[in-house]
């Protein structure tokens, strides 16, 4: 529903209609009625109400509609079990009151389609006329392939920002936040922002990059970007600490691997007072400086953690500060505290031994049957020798030494903090952004957002939001069902299925009564944090 202006050329008068479009089934389009609310103050701009609409606002306010569920009007059975979890989740999260806040005229609709894509693993939204005949949801009734599209389009970013904001603020200073990015392919010519890159699945078309962030404890996203796919993840920090701030987000705690690392990234988060631990190459001098001194004494029992099988050690250290004064037209520097933290895992060194030793033979393999890879040219020089003579032919010899130096630092590995100085406390928290990389593999194979099927922007931007709130929904059911052991007995989509066959019996003149619910699915809410269904 929007509003429309038409001038009459006659007498230059402006007037304002309200527009609703719908599907007409007979002509097979899509059209639209139209009601006038007013005319356009020339000079004001302000839309004046006629008499008539006056009326129709002052009785909506007079009489409005009573609260609860709208009266029985049809028989009907739908499966209730999984739709019933999926609203108390939109409760405990409260993303369905943050939708309903953002989106007050489609709310349902979304919630509706993102039931549906977790329900119906990798099924098209062509399918959600038949679904929905079958399933209790949200909306209540039919969202057709062109309804659907219209909606995706109608997801601005002033609602997603909304989202966001609100999102975001239940969980702000609770916990670390985990940001990630990945590559999703597609065919499209004529979507802006998809562009060759560096595809994270080797993939060699063209794409987009998605970034997300994640809460560490909670196991929830609350956050996206929609990036070109020719954007380095190492450019992406200084953004998001920008984004950061229009959503009022202050004392961020973030978790980054080292692909974001770079010295203007850490200036970056140290100017706007962010918490962070990102991993660091131990290539850095002040790094290698460092694990130089303390290699002996990293190996020491008293710095080895059992549960984890890895020695950690901590030392302060002072980073070089530098932030640009635009205003002034200079440098101010400085030095800042850091926690850098050292650790050494015995299984990582083998199994980094192993996985050179397999590179190695790769690259003598290219060499003996003349087919190198371009991205390996570098790696061809450094580890070998290559001779050619007429009479003995092509003679390749290993660069021992090289390959010796390499193997210096197997095994080793380094974080970097502003906060935390216990290396284990850090390292668990650094190991949990692995959730991010596990909701991508949701996003793409579970919730079918693998290619991105979509024909502009405008619905590119609203499906990738509906797609983000069903990785929210997806989520925490996964969580609470790592948390109380449910994988030993379920798959995910066994357990959803389950509750699924819980019906939902209505008739007019005699209300909704539930039907059977079994011990077994009782037991599945209560361990998924849900109190069981009862009308």
């Amino acid at each position: 529903m929007g509003i429309v202006f038409y001038t009459n050329k006659k007498t230059g008068i402006t007037y304002a209609y309200e527009n609703k479009a719908y599907w007409d089934k007979a002509k097979k389009q899509s059209r639209s009625k139209r009601k006038l609310i007013g005319k356009v103050d020339p000079i004001t701009g302000k839309i004046v109400p006629t008499r008539a609409y006056k009326k129709r606002e002052r009785l909506a306010v007079e009489n409005p509609p009573k609260p609860g569920p709208l009266p029985i009007t049809a028989m009907r059975r739908s499966f209730y079990g999984a739709a019933y979890l999926f609203d108390q989740i939109g409760k405990i999260t409260g993303v369905a009151e943050d939708l309903k806040t953002s989106f007050p005229d489609i709310h349902k609709q979304i919630l509706s389609i993102v039931y549906f894509l977790i329900l119906e693993e990798n099924n098209s939204l062509s399918r959600f006329s038949h679904w929905q005949k079958l399933h209790v949801h949200p909306f209540g009734e039919d969202i057709s392939s062109q309804r659907s599209s219209e909606l995706f389009q109608s997801i601005d970013e002033q609602g997603r920002m909304s989202f966001f904001t609100a999102q975001g603020k239940r969980r702000i200073e609770k916990e670390y936040w985990a940001f990630d990015t990945t590559t999703i392919s597609s065919y499209s010519e004529v979507l802006s922002q998809v562009k060759k890159g560096k595809n994270k699945e080797h993939d060699r078309l063209p794409q987009i990059n998605l970034a997300l962030l994640f809460g560490e404890q909670s196991g929830l996203p609350f956050y996206y970007r929609k990036l070109p796919g020719n954007v380095s993840d190492v450019k992406t920090v200084k953004q998001l600490v920008k984004e950061f701030n229009v959503m009022g987000y202050k004392k961020i705690k973030i978790v980054f691997d080292r692909g974001f690392y770079s010295k203007d990234n850490i200036n970056a988060l140290y100017k706007d007072h962010q918490k962070f631990i990102i991993g660091v190459k131990l290539s850095l001098k002040y790094v290698k400086d460092v694990l130089n001194d303390e290699k002996e004494n990293l190996k020491m029992w008293s710095n080895f953690h059992p549960q984890f099988g890895t020695y950690g050690i901590c030392r302060t250290i002072e980073w070089d500060y530098e932030q640009m004064r635009p205003y002034k037209g200079d440098v101010q520097e400085g030095k800042r505290r850091a926690y850098l933290l050292l650790f050494y895992n015995p299984e990582k060194a083998a199994k980094d031994q192993a996985d050179m030793n397999e590179y190695l033979t790769s690259l003598y393999n290219d060499l003996c049957d003349g087919k190198r890879r371009d991205y390996c040219t570098k790696d061809y020089d450094r580890y070998f020798e290559v001779t050619e003579t007429p009479k003995r032919g092509q003679k390749i010899r290993p660069k021992e030494e090289a390959m010796l130096k390499a193997t210096g630092n197997y095994g080793y590995f380094a974080l970097l903090s502003n906060e935390v100085k216990d290396p284990f406390e850090a390292l668990s928290v650094y190991r949990s952004k692995d959730v991010v990389e596990k909701a991508f593999g949701n996003l793409k194979e579970r919730l079918n957002f693998r290619r991105m099927q979509v024909s502009s922007e405008l619905s590119l931007n609203g499906k990738l939001f509906v797609e983000f709130i069903a990785l929210i929904y997806l989520s925490y059911v996964k969580k609470k069902m790592q948390d109380a052991d449910l994988f030993e007995k379920w798959t995910l989509q066994g357990l959803l299925d389950e509750l699924d066959t819980i019906e939902r019996f209505e008739a007019p003149g005699h209300g909704r009564i539930l039907g059977e619910v079994t011990k077994k699915q009782i037991e599945i809410y209560q361990a998924l944090g849900v109190e069981p269904p009862s009308l």
